[in-house]
């Protein structure tokens, strides 16, 4: 129906919606590899076009995990395999986020892609994988040098802090047997993993934390001031 449809002269095979979303847009979206190809055959499309939130195809792509369709456009010499929105977050970020451990090996697998990259808040693909438990993904990134697993946020905020604020006791294992991870560092308001982790009841994530020999409890005993809101 797409090559049908092309046929016809007056078909503008790039036109995009009233939010800025493209027929590549939406074909790159739910994973129609083939008919991504065809789009993408048109000297008229753009394989790397924005929709009105600043997002590409291959951004799209990568959030629902579609690897087809992914290395279809990174075929593409116009399509930038790093490119932000406005928040700064990548298509690595996104297939970071979601879990896709394919999509992110083939991200990765290009050298214009930063492992590391913050988006506006200093989110960065490793701290969406820990806060989500992607523990797959978390083992990715580790794996390159590149990436620092105990960056913090714009609020102080680590990988760690977020893995024990949500319970996400294997992430937590991983990150523990790291000697360049700090499990103790606190953020802007002053909390440590073990802080948030207690006040959210995550019982087997606190046993982790407080068998480790660089974590404090949850208030400074000496000083009586509270660490834990």
């Amino acid at each position: 129906m797409v090559e049908i449809l092309l046929r016809q002269g007056e078909i503008n095979p790039d036109k995009p919606d009233n939010d800025g979303r493209t027929p590549l847009w939406h074909a790159a979206r739910n994973g129609h590899s083939g008919v991504v190809k065809i789009l993408l055959g048109r000297e008229e499309v753009n394989p790397d076009k924005l929709d009105d939130v600043s997002r590409t195809p291959l951004s799209h792509a990568a959030e629902n995990g579609h690897e087809g369709v992914v290395k279809v456009l990174l075929g593409r010499e116009e399509v930038d395999a790093d490119k932000p929105n406005k928040s700064g977050q990548t298509p690595l970020s996104y297939a970071a986020f979601y879990g896709h451990e394919e999509v992110v090996k083939i991200l990765l697998g290009r050298e214009e892609v930063n492992p590391d990259k913050p988006a506006q808040w200093g989110q960065t693909p490793l701290s969406h994988a820990t806060k989500y438990g992607h523990e797959g993904v978390v083992k990715i990134l580790l794996g390159r040098e590149e990436v620092n697993p105990d960056r913090p946020d714009s609020h102080g905020r680590t990988p760690l802090l977020y893995a024990a604020e949500y319970g996400r006791e294997g992430v937590v294992k991983i990150l523990l047997g790291r000697e360049d991870v700090s499990p103790d560092k606190i953020d802007q308001w002053g909390q440590t993993p073990l802080s948030y982790t207690v006040k959210n009841g995550h019982e087997r994530v606190v046993a982790l934390l407080q068998s480790h020999k660089a974590v404090s409890p949850p208030y400074d005993l000496n000083s009586k001031k509270r660490r834990l809101v």
